[in-house]
């Protein structure tokens, strides 16, 4: 059925057509107008899975970090352990480094003059002996040493057989002049030469060297002999070998023994004034005293600490007076002080009394003069009246 134009009306046969037609076209504005829409969808879908893969990654960070922090105890720990090895090497290499000092002390801290009488002891081990008593003298002490050699200290063979049978070795204690070679040190060598009974040490000779030379004396007496103890004594001072040895021997268990008179002296800061001390301000306020030390006079130590100064020596200070610095070096260690009255008996008629009592004294001196005054004179004198007779010191046990 046609449609006329003047009528309106469509013929039927276009009708599917048409519907066909409207369909596509509803069709393809459908898609058009749902596309922001499913747009949108993916936009929410992506986030959720930004979110998803947020708390994921958030997961990861945690497991991570526990791992961190475990590889963390687990690096400190290894620290640990190689810090606690570090101090345990520390200490070993302390020990070889003592025991090499000590090693080097006994090779090298001995006098050029005395190298040519031990080259052929190489290899060998030192002496042993109970006691080394180093007797402290100067070069232009000569007349004093042979009033020594005259009253309390053997000569000769007795002198060789006091140290062969007892253990007990006498050795006047010097060093050189600062001129190599010079009369005065020829004059030592002659007088070696007749007595043998000396210590030379590598040390130059002073008053105010003394401090050092303590240190010398210590270390070279340590390289050459094995002894319990080592005592340092002025060449004034009379002394009684029997008596000496008999008060040593009765601490000989003790490991770290000082035994000497101790004593407390005010610090003189005052300059230009006897046993000045230029480093009064290590002490305190003025008027301060010193730590207590033994006189210088004599005293003895042990073997310990005998080998703690030779170890040492580089790095021990020195202060004016040779007794507060020996005092000094054992402030910090665990040493027994045992002071001595007998150690510093006075001159006739103080250790005279004391003798007659049956308390014969180790040492006599005056105080006034830091040694017996006029020695070379009176020594002998002190000698005989406060002496402990001859044969004292063979009675007495030191094997």
């Amino acid at each position: 059925m046609m449609k006329n134009r003047g009528s309106g009306k469509i013929s039927t046969k276009w009708v599917p057509i048409f519907c066909i037609s409207f369909f596509f076209i509803g069709m393809l504005f459908t898609n058009r107008l749902w596309e922001p829409p499913e747009s949108g969808s993916k936009l929410i879908s992506s986030h959720q899975q930004n979110e998803e893969l947020k708390v994921i990654c958030e997961d990861c960070g945690t497991k991570k970090k526990n791992k961190d922090d475990t590889n963390v105890m687990e690096e400190v720990q290894k620290t640990h352990d190689a810090i606690k090895m570090i101090r345990s090497l520390d200490k070993s290499v302390s020990m070889l480094q003592m025991e090499l000092a000590a090693s080097r002390s006994s090779k090298e801290l001995v006098h050029p003059r005395e190298s040519s009488k031990t080259s052929t002891q190489t290899g060998k081990p030192k002496k042993k002996v109970f006691v080394v008593i180093g007797i402290n003298t100067a070069f232009s002490s000569r007349r004093r040493r042979d009033s020594v050699r005259g009253s309390w200290m053997p000569q000769g063979e007795k002198l060789q057989k006091l140290e062969k049978e007892k253990g007990v070795v006498i050795r006047f204690t010097i060093g050189h002049s600062a001129t190599s070679n010079s009369i005065l040190d020829r004059a030592i060598d002659a007088e070696e030469a007749q007595h043998h009974d000396f210590l030379r040490l590598e040390h130059i000779e002073g008053y105010h060297e003394l401090s050092a030379k303590t240190k010398i004396y210590f270390s070279t007496a340590v390289a050459k002999w094995d002894a319990d103890f080592y005592v340092k004594v002025d060449d004034d001072v009379h002394v009684n070998l029997g008596v000496l040895a008999s008060t040593l021997a009765h601490y000989r268990s003790k490991p770290r023994i000082y035994i000497g008179c101790m004593k407390s002296g005010p610090v003189l800061a005052q300059k230009n004034v006897k046993y000045h001390e230029p480093e009064f301000w290590k002490f305190g306020e003025d008027g301060n005293k010193y730590f207590r030390h033994a006189t210088g006079q004599i005293y003895a130590i042990s073997k310990d600490l005998a080998t703690y100064i030779s170890i040492n020596q580089p790095i021990l200070h020195k202060f004016a007076n040779e007794d507060v610095s020996l005092g000094s070096w054992f402030i910090g260690l665990d040493v027994e002080h045992i002071d001595d009255r007998n150690m510093c008996c006075g001159t006739p008629p103080d250790c005279e009394w004391k003798a007659q009592a049956g308390n014969v004294c180790v040492a006599s001196f005056d105080w006034s003069c830091s040694g017996i005054c006029q020695s070379v004179e009176k020594l002998k004198f002190v000698h005989e009246k406060c002496g402990e007779g001859d044969d004292g010191i063979w009675g007495v046990k030191t094997n």
